[in-house]
């Protein structure tokens, strides 16, 4: 036997346990108390769990065999009690598999590795060419108990093909196997726990509804007199009747029939599993109708509903809807034909969904039809559903109106939209709303443009939700129409989504698109973003000195102990004050030899600019200082170096009060490569809130798209940072400081 043993991981271990028998067989053989009737070695256990374990196979035949042979021990077992010696029945499966149930099993479990290992299989005529791409692979043992519990809740004894593909959603990721479809022989059930008569009537109706689920129109008599008490109307245990099933198979002759002999069009099945256990979540109040438009009968569809059948389904006027009407159904399918016929019977696309939690109701986010088309992008049934809501009277208001009246007093109104004023009443406004929502969700953008054409105001969601999609399709021209709709998008949207999703894809598209009209669009956007409010200003650093001269003894070789030799000039000073100047100065005057008088050359200073740093620290503060523009970046850069925190502040703001758009970029060059991220944080305030005219300045273009490098250009030496992300980070830090701060006054 060549089976594949792929053990999964610890945390999945307790899906590996063996069932109580198999355990109890293993406890009887460890003691020596034998099993009536099964006497099992230990041998037959070590096999059987090697076959429960198996997580894939080699061949159908295989399979068979492995199934067969864990079925058979799961048999029945009569199992002695200790106490007293009598025979205690053990609970256990007694099903079988079909044969096409273990075909499907073996596509799941099928392996072509072993078989290419087969000289007598050629591998080209294997037709899975490769293993599925699953972490932890399911054993036997789960693929057996999954699908036998499909298997009891439907109340039959034998398993299908499609207990098994029910089995694969659950233990398979990203299997896409559909939900079970509704079949004439679900109407069977086990009848163990009933008496005689009741056992006798249960066949008899059994009968009665494989006679009539067999197409034969010439059986209806026969077949309604089995069916029991309620004659054409009687339930199966899944809650269906005979004019469901016909409906389900699309027989419209059978439905004809049934309809005359008196069946009841507008059945529903039930909501309680009282009566009916075995009914489907999903087929809940459906009626024959429901049936009919879900599995795409219009012919049958055009009987019910010429027959007077509710077009809403089991829908009851005024009631709260907990099931999907016709119409949902069919938007939902994109059938375009059901669509039409529907509304054109009165349908009503407003309806919304409501769902049970077993505690509330509430609403299921009024997945109503239009919703339902948009979310899958069923284009034209959409249109359609419009047109018809549109030729609709009453509550007839312009759109204008309802967003007035849906304002709260004070509240900015959002400006009209280019289009058609949507004539329309409040609900349909919120279906739309809706629409919108689930059209942007699953990236059908074509639909929500048409809904923004409509009038409906964007969401910051939706518009972001609209973006995205577009550009990951490379779609440039809906990329510039919405980029020109952000001014649409009111502020109190600006949300945590704005910094969280926003901003990284609008760089994103910047970075990216080196379209001007694109460029122009975003430098909009952030300059809108960053707000009418004054960039932060930097605020002095008032440190107290520790130790102060008199200015008479600066640059005076009188009692001086150090000299500093800048561009070949001597400069005295003395270490009293150095020394506790700042760390830099401490660190040049240590390890000097002990002379009366130590000299230290300084490169990289001018005089004059070293002479300004003397007179700041002999003043001690900045107020006698007297700086000339020129001077300005490089008295920064020696204020960085001598580590004089003060004096750097002080000329970062003089920097920040000489900035305009001819400068700017030169100075956010010095700056970061000195490391004085203050300034450049203002001096990137200041690229957001002027980005508009910024933007058609060559230099600033380069300074964005310039690639991240270590080499220094030949303005400013020293590595450049990715621009357009630290933009990004402060622009962040501004909406939040703006926008989502819970005191909106302190913003200065």
């Amino acid at each position: 036997m060549t089976v594949k043993m792929e053990r999964p991981h610890s945390s999945n271990a307790g899906i590996l346990s063996l069932p109580d028998s198999l355990n109890l067989h293993r406890d009887q053989q460890r003691s020596g108390k034998g099993i009536e009737g099964n006497a099992y070695s230990q041998a037959d256990l070590r096999t059987l769990e090697q076959s429960l374990l198996a997580t894939r196979v080699g061949s159908i035949a295989e399979l068979s065999d492995l199934v067969s042979r864990a079925m058979q021990l799961l048999q029945p077992l009569h199992i002695k009690n200790p106490s007293n010696g009598t025979p205690v029945h053990q609970k256990s499966s007694s099903v079988h598999w079909e044969p096409e149930a273990l075909y499907t099993l073996c596509y799941f479990m099928h392996c072509p590795q072993i078989e290419w290992e087969n000289p007598n299989v050629e591998p080209s005529k294997v037709t899975l060419q490769m293993e599925r791409p699953f972490i932890v692979l399911p054993p036997l043992m789960e693929w057996i108990r999954v699908a036998v519990a499909h298997t009891e809740h439907r109340r039959s004894f034998s398993v299908d093909s499609d207990d098994v593909r029910q089995a694969a959603r659950l233990l398979l990721p990203g299997v896409d196997c559909e939900p079970r479809q509704l079949k004439a022989d679900d109407c069977f059930c086990a009848t163990r726990k009933l008496d005689a008569a009741s056992t006798e009537a249960k066949f008899l109706q059994d009968l009665g509804f494989r006679m009539l689920n067999c197409g034969r129109t010439d059986l209806v008599k026969q077949a309604v007199n089995l069916l029991g008490p309620d004659g054409i109307n009687s339930m199966s245990e899944q809650g269906m009747t005979p004019l469901m099933y016909a409906c389900v198979r699309g027989d419209e002759a059978m439905v004809q029939m049934l309809l005359d002999a008196g069946a009841d069009i507008n059945s529903e099945v039930p909501s309680t599993v009282n009566k009916h256990p075995s009914v489907f979540p999903e087929t809940r109040q459906g009626t024959p109708l429901t049936f009919a438009v879900l599995h795409g009968h219009a012919s049958v569809v055009q009987l019910l509903l010429d027959n007077r059948s509710s077009v809403e389904g089991g829908l009851q006027d005024g009631a709260e809807n907990y099931t999907e009407t016709p119409l949902q159904l069919a938007s939902a399918a994109g059938n375009f034909e059901l669509v039409s016929l529907l509304l054109e019977r009165g349908a009503n696309p407003m309806i919304g969904t409501m769902y049970r939690n077993g505690i509330s109701s509430a609403p299921l986010g009024e997945m109503n039809s239009f919703s339902l088309a948009a979310s899958h992008g069923h284009r034209n049934v959409f249109r359609k559903l419009l047109s018809q809501a549109e030729k609709e009277k009453g509550d007839v208001l312009s759109l204008e109106e309802i967003l007035a009246e849906s304002s709260e007093p004070g509240e900015k109104r959002p400006p009209q939209a280019d289009g058609t004023l949507l004539r329309t009443g409040k609900a349909k406004l919120r279906a739309l709303r809706e629409a919108m929502y689930h059209s942007a969700e699953h990236g059908h953008v074509d639909i929500t443009i048409d809904i923004r054409s409509l009038g409906v105001p964007w969401t910051l969601h939706t518009w972001l939700e609209s973006l995205r999609t577009c550009f990951l399709q490379h779609r440039r021209p809906l990329i510039q129409g919405l980029l020109k709709d952000f001014s649409c998008i009111q502020e109190d949207e600006y949300t945590e989504e704005l910094i969280t999703h926003g901003l990284p894809l609008m760089f994103q598209i910047l970075r990216a698109s080196k379209n001007e009209v694109i460029s122009q669009q975003l430098s909009v956007i952030f300059t809108q973003c960053y707000g009418p409010f004054p960039i932060p200003k930097l605020t002095e650093i008032k440190r107290k000195q520790t130790s102060r001269l008199d200015p008479h003894f600066l640059n005076n070789k009188e009692m001086s102990d150090v000299t500093f030799l800048v561009e070949g000039k001597p400069f005295y000073a003395h270490k009293v004050l150095l020394f506790t100047a700042s760390a830099r100065f401490k660190s040049l005057l240590q390890n000097r030899p002990a002379a009366e008088n130590t000299c230290i050359e300084i490169s990289h200073v001018k005089y004059n600019i070293f002479q300004l740093v003397m007179q700041y620290l002999y003043c001690g503060g900045t107020e006698s200082l007297h700086i000339r523009n020129t001077e300005i970046m490089e008295l920064l850069s020696a204020a960085k170096f001598f580590q004089l925190e003060a004096l750097q502040r002080h000329c970062e703001i003089i920097c920040s009060k000489n900035i305009t758009t001819d400068t700017c970029v030169d100075i956010y060059k010095h700056a970061k490569f000195l490391g004085a991220s203050e300034l450049a944080t203002f001096i990137e305030g200041y690229f957001l809130k002027n980005m508009v005219l910024l933007i058609e300045v060559e230099a600033f273009k380069l300074l964005l798209y310039e690639t991240p490098s270590a080499e220094s250009p030949a303005a400013c030496p020293g590595p450049i940072t990715d621009v357009l992300h630290d933009l990004e980070k402060t622009l962040a830090t501004r909406i939040h400081s703006i926008h989502l701060s819970t005191s909106k006054g302190s913003v200065v």
